[in-house]
């Protein structure tokens, strides 16, 4: 695996003003996906030709990747790595995600068969948690000073850091370079956020302890998951919650640019399956 070591600047956001949302029903229609033979299936990116990936535990407690193109699933696997998750896809098919071994926690590039490791220099752990199609990534780095987002461009790494927190990643990122993520606030909160060319705006679902947005598509709608086990859809100024019917609870965490979303939920005996909602 090549090894990917670049340099850090830091962005410079605005103030960040609030955006209260109130939630609406959903109307979406919901297909289960599993992976043959697993013991779970998390589904998390999608793109769209509808190509969906994720990650599934295998009966031997094993933790693996995966790509659903059409009805055929492939096992992303990295050579030494414990635990292997997909997170997203772009148009072009490269996949991002993150893997860990005995020693280190790294974010990885599929392209064409070819993995590369990802490094934010001095870091402790890097996590690729989105990509566009233009090959842009957003995911997160921890060092001693606490968790930082980053978009790596070209080559560049920028951090990204909502000010008054230590705690910030950026977790998608769409072809206009709009990034979504989430910051810690005070007394544990968590608040999402949206970054459109250095103006900031916080997400929030009223009443929610925190507000976790995992993916925005080209036309700007984002998706996520808030506290209670629910995910949610933001469309313009509206919100809507999604709840798999009958599940205990549901994460949503991506979305291409038909519309289609991708996540998982929990079934009434507490087993854990991938969804894509349409």
């Amino acid at each position: 695996m090549m090894c990917r070591l670049l340099s850090v600047c830091i962005l410079a956001v605005a103030t960040i003003p609030s955006r209260v949302l109130a939630a609406d029903p959903s109307t979406l229609t919901f297909t289960t996906i599993d992976v043959p033979g697993a013991v779970f299936t998390q589904a998390r990116g999608i793109n769209s030709a509808g190509q969906i990936v994720g990650t599934y535990q295998d009966s031997n407690f094993v933790f693996h990747g995966f790509l659903r193109s059409g009805n055929t699933f492939t096992t992303i696997d990295i050579p030494g790595a414990t635990f292997v998750d997909a997170i997203g896809i772009n148009n072009a098919g490269q996949i991002i995600g993150f893997y860990t071994t005995f020693s280190s926690t790294n974010a990885f590039l599929l392209d064409k068969g070819s993995v590369t490791t990802i490094e934010v220099p001095g870091a402790n752990s890097t996590l690729a948690l989105g990509i566009n199609s233009r090959g842009q990534i957003v995911g997160s780095y921890t060092d001693g000073s606490g968790t930082h987002g980053y978009l790596l461009d070209n080559g560049t790494f920028t951090t990204i850091d909502v000010p008054g927190t230590n705690f910030t990643e950026a977790h998608g990122i769409n072809s206009s370079g709009q990034i979504v993520g989430v910051y810690q606030g005070a007394g544990f909160t968590f608040h999402g956020f949206l970054l459109d060319g250095g103006t900031l705006t916080t997400i929030d679902v009223p009443g929610a302890a925190f507000t976790n947005p995992n993916g925005i598509n080209m036309p700007g709608q984002i998706v996520g998951t808030y506290s209670g086990g629910h995910g949610f859809l933001v469309d313009g100024a509206t919100l809507t919650t999604i709840d798999v019917p009958g599940a205990n609870g549901t994460a949503v965490h991506g979305i291409n640019a038909a519309g289609e979303i991708a996540g998982f939920y929990l079934d009434s005996a507490n087993a854990v399956h991938g969804f894509v909602a349409r």
